[in-house]
């Protein structure tokens, strides 16, 4: 098996995006239990909508899409808005890198920080996050604040607790 390659999103990868996102509901299940699917099995966008809305990076694994990462910029931020990887593809480095690649994505886009909302100690959501450069964020910006008004409002927050988590690109002042 070769490595996983990561690289923008061709019209004819968004096809397989939202049975990716979704094939991840089966971990999430797994770790909370199926009460907790109500919050959390909302219908994955489909690959044209997330298109539509921001930059898709995908990973390609032997010519099979495994995994995507969906970066989008409320109000001008960068904003890491959906990462998934194939749960058979799990554990292979996927995951990481097309954190590194959204990161790389954003700081060449002239942002200074990416943030992202997730579970705080679902395994593969905060602690991952936090071993790739992301810390917990205090005190939110008005479209984080909107964010998680809304996953509130999803039930999210009766699942497992929530956070906001950001990452420092560059330093203030370096260019891209």
């Amino acid at each position: 098996m070769t490595p996983a390659s990561i690289r923008l999103a061709r019209p004819s990868d968004l096809r397989h995006l939202a049975g990716i996102e979704e094939a991840g509901g089966v971990l999430f299940e797994q770790h909370f239990g199926a009460e907790a699917m109500t919050a959390l099995g909302a219908p994955a966008p489909t690959g044209g909508e997330r298109d539509l809305t921001g930059t898709v990076l995908v990973a390609v694994q032997d010519g099979t899409v495994v995994g995507f990462a969906h970066l989008v910029a409320p109000d001008g931020h960068a904003h890491l808005e959906q990462v998934s990887v194939l749960p058979s593809y799990g554990r292979q480095g996927i995951g990481t890198a097309l954190v590194r690649a959204v990161m790389e994505e954003a700081r060449w886009g002239g942002h200074d920080v990416l943030s992202l909302c997730t579970f705080a100690d679902v395994p593969w959501n905060g602690p991952f996050y936090r071993s790739v450069g992301f810390e917990e964020v205090g005190d939110l910006d008005p479209f984080q604040a909107r964010l998680r008004r809304h996953e509130q409002a999803l039930g999210l927050d009766d699942v497992a607790r929530r956070v906001v988590m950001r990452a420092q690109l560059r330093r203030p002042g370096e260019r891209p």
